[in-house]
């Protein structure tokens, strides 16, 4: 009975046009051709006995039978990609390849370290470290193109789990010809040029959260320009360009150097926490499962 059975293949692809609303954009991310994406498409509806998708013009939708098949596909190609991973490497020890997410700080400054002492103890395993802000990073969690991140800032959804690793101190930092190295109140800060992260920056929003406690906004500020990384504004704060709130653990050499210096703010301390984020139903293969311990054992909040 050709075309009455429901591979893993089949599955991957359905997934994948899932997961993009588009058969054209799951081409291009399998490096598959279309005809060949919508053939086993086709497929997988003749096993199933049922429509998947509604083509409407250039756009899909998926059915109420994609909706309750998806999950279930997910759980499958992580059991059989956990499976292939445990026979691969029985005998040898936890092996494969780790992609991590991470926003800015944990991902230049922490990460790097401990896939360094991870790989120590697990030689057959290789890091990817995809660097993005904190809301970029979750999202792509969220959507299932990663299976964890660290990120500075939470997000509230039932289908995410955030446990805390890392504590961190946001702090005003600025060159001696912007301000002197003394304490400030937030009504003086108002008026010193203050440069800061973009949208979705995890360190913008918990300084943002902290002035929300205080009845106070950027709005209030004099903003001088908005840097899309911890690495612009840090190069901006040391030019001179302006005072910033930015992570201590991204900016300790600076102030140990005296290219920089903190500048106290009066009654405010800005503790945040970087959190280690994954979905709540994802399998985590066996050498996630080992890294995420090692995380935890070498930041451990608890």
């Amino acid at each position: 009975m050709q075309g009455k059975t429901m591979d893993f293949h089949h599955l991957k692809i359905f997934v994948t046009v899932y997961k993009n609303k588009s058969f054209t954009k799951a081409s291009e991310e399998m490096h598959i051709s279309q005809p060949t994406i919508s053939e086993h498409i086709k497929n997988l509806e003749k096993s199933l006995d049922c429509k998947l998708f509604d083509r409407l013009g250039r756009t899909i939708m998926p059915t109420a039978e994609a909706e309750i098949l998806y999950p279930k596909a997910l759980h499958l190609l992580d059991d059989l990609k956990e499976l292939q991973e445990e026979v691969t490497a029985a005998g040898t020890g936890i092996k494969g390849k780790l992609v991590i997410g991470a926003s800015t700080i944990p991902g230049t400054f922490i990460l790097p370290r401990l896939a360094y002492t991870f790989k120590k103890q697990f030689p057959d395993v290789a890091f990817e470290i995809l660097i993005d802000d904190s809301a970029k990073i979750t999202n792509m969690v969220l959507q299932h193109d990663l299976l964890c991140g660290i990120v500075g800032a939470r997000v509230t959804s039932d289908k995410l789990i955030h446990e805390p690793l890392i504590e961190d101190e946001l702090v005003l930092v600025a060159s001696k010809k912007v301000l002197p190295p003394q304490k400030i109140t937030l009504e003086k800060l108002t008026g010193i040029p203050f440069l800061q992260r973009e949208i979705g920056s995890g360190t913008r929003q918990t300084f943002e959260n902290f002035l929300a406690k205080t009845n106070n906004s950027t709005a209030d500020f004099n903003i001088v320009a908005t840097l899309g990384s911890t690495s612009a504004v840090k190069q901006a704060a040391k030019e001179g360009l302006g005072a910033t709130v930015i992570s201590r653990i991204a900016v300790q050499e600076e102030l140990d150097s005296g290219i920089l210096h903190e500048i106290p703010l009066r009654n405010m301390k800005m503790k945040r926490k970087f959190y280690l984020v994954r979905q709540q139903k994802r399998t985590m293969p066996s050498h996630y499962l080992a890294f995420c311990h090692h995380l935890r054992e070498g930041h451990n909040l608890s």
